[in-house]
């Protein structure tokens, strides 16, 4: 069991060396050769053209199991901050940490990504895995892969929790896919059971919650969607071990370039899973014109706009700003619900707010039923009423 090169197939190209982020392979006479500090990353299986290389991972016993110590997760940036989800997944991981008696590890990729450590110790980080790269300042799903493969192959975490994020949701996969183990997405709850991670996701539609555990293979892996999980109170008194690992890329073996980052929401403007008031619209609102009166009224109390799924489907509104089981799942103070009828599906996602107001014609609407305040009427006469005096309000301010 491990990695092996078959010499016969082997011609010495040097793409495996190219791609080796840890600088564990040389060419010698030809023929490739995989030194020591291998990691068992697989980034070099991948791009070889010849399948000269050969990596098989041992299966684990329950001694093996054994092995695997503390609960990681992985820290998100974007524009420079950590993502609120990985504060989340902090603050959860010390919990589950605490419960099996384990430390918390984070694991940070970037160009300059040191002073993050600080930041996240506050939440429960007890060590902070950081990989220093200038191309690693953009997200580039091989580059990733590789390294955190290579890092859990090397330091053997007992669970790794990754964000339900479009960056989570497509890296977690690959890592699991790499490693050949399991993965478990989208959760709504992280727990212990018999020393076992129990991970609960909505299943059939959202229907019904299912609990999953995974107790044959390590890391236990999983994604969490944001807002799901509350954000403790920072401890500025802690610091993280810092554990450093330099690693090679060469900017010319990329698989994936990135030619363009699109933004769908505008400048100034958070984005749905951080807002604090969202005003969503659905099936009610009739066409994407009439979304203006929701617009206005965000502009005038400092929100964003949302949506159900039905106003995707009709092409209202772009994806990005869907809540809800195949959305996003967000937990604003304030969510006004405009012309959505409620379904399970669109709960999942919005059910955490603090407060939330429903507005729709029908009585008998599902969103009825978790709403705090309910308005039974004709949205297109009180979403302009209520801005008007709302503004009314505000300028005596």
């Amino acid at each position: 069991m491990g990695i092996e090169i078959v010499l016969d197939k082997c011609t010495g190209c040097a793409l495996c060396v190219k791609a080796c982020p840890f600088a564990a392979i040389k060419v010698k006479d030809k023929k490739a050769i995989i030194e020591a500090n291998c990691t068992l990353c697989g980034s070099c299986v991948e791009i070889c053209k010849f399948d000269a290389i050969i990596l098989e991972r041992p299966k684990l016993s329950d001694k093996d199991l054994s092995d695997y110590k503390d609960v990681w997760i992985f820290v998100e940036l974007r524009e420079k901050e950590i993502k609120k989800v990985s504060l989340e997944l902090a603050s959860k991981a010390r919990e589950i940490a605490d419960t099996l008696g384990e430390r918390v590890g984070a694991v940070i990729l970037g160009g300059k990504v040191k002073h993050f450590c600080d930041d996240i110790a506050g939440y429960g980080v007890d060590i902070a895995y950081i990989t220093e790269n200038e191309n690693l300042v953009e997200y580039n799903t091989n580059n990733y892969t590789g390294i955190l493969t290579g890092l859990i192959m090397k330091y053997k975490p007992n669970i790794v929790i990754f964000p339900a994020t479009h960056l989570g949701r497509d890296l977690a996969p690959r890592v699991a896919a790499s490693l050949k183990i399991g993965l478990t997405a989208d959760c709504t709850g992280l727990s212990i059971k018999d020393g076992l991670l129990l991970q609960t996701r909505p299943a059939f539609g959202g229907n019904i919650m299912a609990d999953i555990i995974t107790p044959n293979t390590r890391p236990q892996m999983a994604t969490v969607r944001p807002n799901v999980m509350k954000v403790s109170n920072p401890d500025t008194s802690r610091n993280a071990e810092i554990i450093s690992t330099p690693v090679e890329i060469d900017s010319k073996a990329k698989r994936i370039i990135i030619k363009e980052v699109v933004k769908t929401t505008k400048e100034g403007v958070k984005s749905l899973d951080e807002a604090d008031i969202i005003i969503s619209g659905g099936r009610g609102m009739g066409s994407s014109e009439n979304f203006k009166i929701l617009e206005e009224l965000a502009d005038t109390i400092n929100g964003v706009v949302g949506v159900s799924r039905a106003a995707v489907d009709a092409g209202w509104r772009p994806r990005s700003d869907q809540v809800g089981q195949s959305g996003k799942t967000v937990s604003p103070k304030l969510y006004i619900a405009c012309g959505i009828s409620g379904k399970i599906q669109h709960q999942v996602g919005m059910k955490g707010s603090d407060t939330i107001i429903a507005i729709n014609n029908d009585p008998e609407a599902p969103i009825f039923d978790i709403a705090d305040c309910g308005i039974v009427g004709d949205l297109f006469e009180v979403i302009p009423a209520l801005n008007e005096e709302l503004k009314k309000n505000l300028s005596k301010n």
